[in-house]
């Protein structure tokens, strides 16, 4: 059973940090690894021409340990989800009449895309509703989810878990329902990957983008993306060099070459041999597979398991456990609470979340405790209509 880790990172003692969806904080060790990164890079003498590709390697197959998928070459560094799902979206052969999935409320960067691609090749995007935007509704949304996928439907594009929320998604159904009428599943795990077990063998994506900054606690700017068989032949959004066939030859380098690098590869960002954020990847996925994903979630359920229902008793609203991440979580507010009130309440009181429509976003970690989620319980009290 894992215990605390508060004494890995640097947080104030005096705040309570409930927002690892809004950012997760800098592990110590990643944090003195980044600064030794700056000052190695005062002689770039130093640098060959290995040190351009074989820190990445390293990366790539401890991301692939994380979310079980066999084949190291499949994952690529991306700077930022967007980046990494216009490379799936600009490589799907839609057509006018088809049907692109997406939900209610999704991450702006899993909408914008594929508002333009529908625009430009005459594509329905079809939203799924929230059945009920102020109360938790997972198992209907789920519902709704299968049932709109049909002959018509060429992509279902969600997130593993709401990121307002954590609704959780049954990807293994929707997956099923996708395979039956040969639709493509994109799937953005920003909000889960590092926190909630994520296997590609099982669920099968066909692309899983991923930004690091929140679950992964590495640098912002960074990410990582899995691409499956479906995109092997497709076309990047960006012609580095270094997604090009035998771009380790330096002495080659003017002698174009037009081919790319075989299947996911080529989606690789330019610059990836990002000579400082890289080890400080390569760190927070040697330690998120040191703790253990599933550890890392059992652990935010255990604190939660008395302590939230104090939350409940004081007045907040959470969905049944077993369709909400642990990790992740709205706390929905009744009438009797006065918004602008608990706002004030959990400043005071220095209790860091986010509000997302008629909820505040809780999203724990490793470094929480159960007696943060009774501070919420307090505020909640106090901003209770009638109470002075």
């Amino acid at each position: 059973m894992l215990s605390c880790q508060k004494d890995k990172f640097s947080l104030p003692s005096d705040i309570t940090y409930l927002n690892c969806a809004y950012r997760g904080p800098l592990m110590k060790h990643v944090e003195k690894i980044g600064w030794e990164a700056v000052s190695q890079n005062n002689d770039p003498s130093l640098i060959n021409a290995g040190d351009f590709f074989e820190p990445f390697k390293r990366s790539q197959k401890l991301f692939a340990q994380l979310i079980n998928a066999p084949d190291p070459n499949r994952i690529v560094l991306i700077p930022s989800s967007s980046y990494g799902l216009s490379n799936a979206a600009n490589n799907i052969d839609l057509k006018k009449g088809d049907d692109i999935i997406i939900l209610d409320e999704q991450f702006p960067s899993n909408y914008y895309i594929w508002e333009r691609v529908a625009k430009e090749r005459g594509a329905n995007l079809k939203i799924i509703e929230n059945p009920n935007k102020t109360l938790p509704s997972g198992e209907l949304w789920n519902e709704r989810i299968l049932n709109a996928i049909d002959s018509s439907t060429k992509v279902v594009a969600i997130g593993s878990v709401h990121w307002a929320d954590g609704t959780k998604y049954d990807l293994k159904a929707i997956r099923k329902k996708t395979d039956e009428v040969g639709a493509y599943l994109i799937i953005d795990g920003t909000q889960s990957v590092g926190a909630l077990p994520f296997d590609v063998q099982a669920i099968n994506p066909d692309a899983l983008i991923c930004s690091t900054y929140k679950w992964m606690f590495s640098p912002y700017g960074c990410g990582l993306a899995y691409y499956g068989p479906r995109f092997d032949d497709g076309t990047p959004i960006e012609e580095s060099w270094m997604n090009r066939k035998d771009s380790h030859l330096f002495e080659k380098l003017v002698d174009y070459e037009s081919a790319y690098k075989s299947g996911a590869m080529r989606y690789m960002v330019g610059q990836s041999s990002n000579f400082i954020v890289l080890p400080m990847l390569e760190a927070c996925l040697k330690q998120l597979l040191e703790w253990g994903v599933e550890h890392i979630q059992s652990y935010v359920q255990s604190i939660g398991i008395d302590s939230l229902e104090v939350v409940k008793e004081a007045g907040g609203i959470l969905a049944s456990p077993e369709t909400r991440a642990d990790h992740l979580f709205g706390v929905y507010l009744p009438k009797e609470i006065d918004k602008d009130k608990l706002r004030h309440e959990l400043k005071e009181c220095k209790v860091i979340v986010s509000f997302r429509g008629n909820a505040i976003r809780v999203s724990p970690n490793v470094y929480n405790e159960a007696a943060d989620f009774l501070k919420i319980a307090e505020c909640l009290k106090a901003a209770r209509v009638g109470t002075t």
